[in-house]
């Protein structure tokens, strides 16, 4: 193969060029994006902004409250509250004994009541022997009881062991119950007997510790309740 010449080269080099220059400008080129790139640029710019934005605010926030707590004056020292003092229960004021319900004795049904003594009813009033065999007698028709209202007696005998209490209620029939308070505040329940027929009188008596060195009673009270625990009468009255 001949070479070409120098002068054929740069006639071929012209060829191609214009042909090159002829096919670029048949060749359209596409539009640039220009709308897309600014709304692009815009973003970025406004995504910038609010995080500056919210960095400074943060920023300001901090110092704010660094600069409140560095001015704000000490408190006083915290003092523990002590806990609240629990109050024990109140005590409940003990209740009487449950009272029985009055015994009904036949008249002259003598009674053991405790330290060789006996009580019996008859028609006209309260009758005992003391622990020697020596009766007593407590008349309910002799007119010395009112029994135009309720009211109650009391007798007492005893020892260094024991004090016996006896006496007459009368003037009702809806005696339930007799207490007895001692001198030191102790209560005790009576017994109560009656004869049948639901008179409207009866017999009570109880027994206690002695409330003296020499055995005898002293400073008793005597409060005479119905079923209901209505006070109906008191001895010494009030």
């Amino acid at each position: 193969m001949t070479p070409e010449s120098p002068t054929e080269a740069e006639a071929t080099a012209r060829e191609l060029r214009t042909a090159f220059a002829d096919a670029a400008h048949d060749v359209t080129p596409a539009p640039v994006p220009l709308a897309a790139i600014e709304r692009a640029g815009r973003t970025r710019r406004r995504r910038r902004t609010t995080a500056l934005a919210t960095c400074c605010a943060l920023t300001v926030t901090a110092m704010t409250l660094a600069l409140v707590h560095a001015l704000a004056p000490a408190g006083p020292p915290s003092v523990a509250t002590p806990p609240s003092p629990v109050r024990p229960p109140t005590p409940s004021p003990s209740a009487s004994p449950s009272a029985k319900p009055p015994r009904i004795v036949a008249p002259g049904e003598r009674v053991d009541v405790g330290g060789g003594r006996k009580v019996w009813l008859t028609e006209d009033g309260k009758r005992w022997a003391d622990s020697e065999g020596f009766e007593n007698f407590r008349s309910v028709v002799d007119g010395n009881v009112d029994r135009s209202r309720p009211g109650v007696s009391h007798q007492s005998e005893g020892d260094r062991n024991a004090v016996f209490h006896s006496g007459l209620y009368y003037g009702t029939e809806d005696a339930a119950r007799i207490e007895l308070t001692d001198a030191t505040g102790r209560k005790t329940t009576a017994t109560l007997l009656e004869l049948p027929g639901e008179p409207d009188w009866g017999v009570w008596y109880a027994t206690t510790p002695p409330g003296r060195s020499d055995g005898g009673g002293g400073g008793e009270r005597l409060a005479l309740y119905d079923a209901a625990g209505r006070l109906l009468a008191e001895h010494p009255p009030l």
